[in-house]
């Protein structure tokens, strides 16, 4: 069954999707990505050590913080009191951080830890899928600056990494929820795929939560489908854009 979503799409299309590199000038990495009406700053900046438990390892980093500007959002939130982000913040940035982790083979590169500042400034559903596609972008132009200026002894490899959104409403697998959808979704589910140089697609994580509605094995597998559907196209995008 397909029917029209608010803004138009079928159900198995993609928002736009457009990352500007270099959006800002002192971040070693910076994009920002706007996917629909989600738009998010994605800085990577590098340091020169890795974390304490990495002394001595010859390996590298990454870690992430994600955020939302007060005015994010159809009404102002309160900022963080007493520097504390709320545990959907946390949960969201360690998702991030392992999925960019997996993204990018950090063994004997050299010391060093790239810190990954996620901003909303507009959130109109799938946040934390376009701060992972975006950072995967940043991080990627800060190791190549690394390298350049031999911060690391290698450019590490690396598998072009991207995530979606999938949820169902009125029986219905839609791909890429904007906020309208997400709100009334009786299931929502992220996906984390990375793509082998043949373009078989890995799993790196997926979180799936029932909202109101319970979903079977052949739902699930779906959504699969329609995600890694979903994060091929976006894939191809990142490659026009030159990261290969």
């Amino acid at each position: 069954m397909d029917f029209t979503r608010p803004d138009g799409r079928k159900s198995s299309e993609l928002r736009p999707l457009k990352i500007t590199r270099n959006y800002l000038l002192y971040p070693e990495g910076s994009v920002l990505v706007e996917q629909g009406d989600t738009k998010i700053i994605v800085t990577a900046s590098i340091e020169n050590k890795p974390p304490p438990f990495l002394m001595g390892s010859n390996n590298g980093w990454i870690t992430a913080e994600y955020s939302m500007l007060p005015r994010a959002t159809d009404k102002r939130m309160r900022r963080p009191t007493n520097g504390r982000n709320p545990g959907r913040s946390i949960e969201i940035q360690r998702l991030i951080g392992r999925s960019l982790r997996a993204a990018f083979d950090l063994n004997n590169i050299g010391e060093i830890s790239i810190r990954v500042d996620c901003d909303v400034i507009q959130a109109n559903g799938g946040t934390r899928c376009a701060s992972i596609t975006g950072g995967f972008v940043a991080v990627f132009d800060a190791f190549r600056k690394a390298y350049k200026e031999e911060l690391i002894a290698k450019f590490p490899k690396y598998k072009v990494t991207a995530a979606i959104s999938v949820g169902l409403l009125k029986d219905t697998t839609l791909l890429d929820l904007c906020y309208e959808e997400d709100s009334k979704a009786d299931v929502d589910a992220n996906f984390v795929m990375n793509a082998n140089e043949d373009g078989n697609m890995n799993i790196i994580e997926i979180q799936g939560t029932s909202e109101r509605k319970t979903f079977n094995r052949d739902q699930l597998l779906g959504f699969l489908d329609s995600a890694e559907k979903g994060i091929k196209e976006i894939i191809v995008y990142l490659k026009e854009i030159r990261i290969i």
